[in-house]
């Protein structure tokens, strides 16, 4: 499994934007320059961001996204979602009984516990904690800020 290219910029986005003050109206021309994404890809990928609630819209002049959850209410998983919908790793994994051989396939029972470890493990990862790792990163590399 590939993540696209929508789902990355959508982390690498949400990412910038959780290095920001908080409440800050953020501008779209500032994260597409900081993130190298294209104004229309980047609308394009804030659509499902903005349906499920984690981003917000402020239309006008001053107008830009801001995030509507605290970073650290936002999970890999929680955009891996809106961008991808949930992740099954199998097709035998999309619904109860969509497989016929779902209760005597030693495969199944290992894709259903592999999904859960995973989804598990991106659950952990939330934005307020990758966005202090990316500022401790900045600051020993000495990199460019991307704030």
């Amino acid at each position: 499994m590939i993540i696209t290219r929508a789902t990355e910029y959508a982390i690498r986005a949400i990412l910038y934007m959780s290095r920001q003050p908080v409440g800050e109206i953020i501008y779209k021309k500032d994260i597409c320059k900081a993130q190298d994404i294209t104004p229309a890809f980047l609308t394009k990928i804030f659509q499902p961001l903005i349906k499920e609630g984690i981003i917000g819209s402020q239309r006008g002049v001053g107008g830009g996204f801001y995030l509507a959850k605290d970073p650290a209410e936002i999970t890999l998983l929680d955009i891996i979602n809106s961008q991808e919908g949930p992740v099954y790793l199998n097709q035998c994994l999309v619904a109860a009984g969509a497989c016929e051989r779902e209760f005597f396939c030693p495969i199944h029972g290992a894709w259903a516990e592999i999904r859960k470890e995973f989804m598990t493990t991106l659950s952990r990862y939330d934005f307020a904690s990758l966005a202090v790792k990316q500022n401790i990163f900045d600051s020993k590399t000495s990199a460019p800020s991307t704030k």
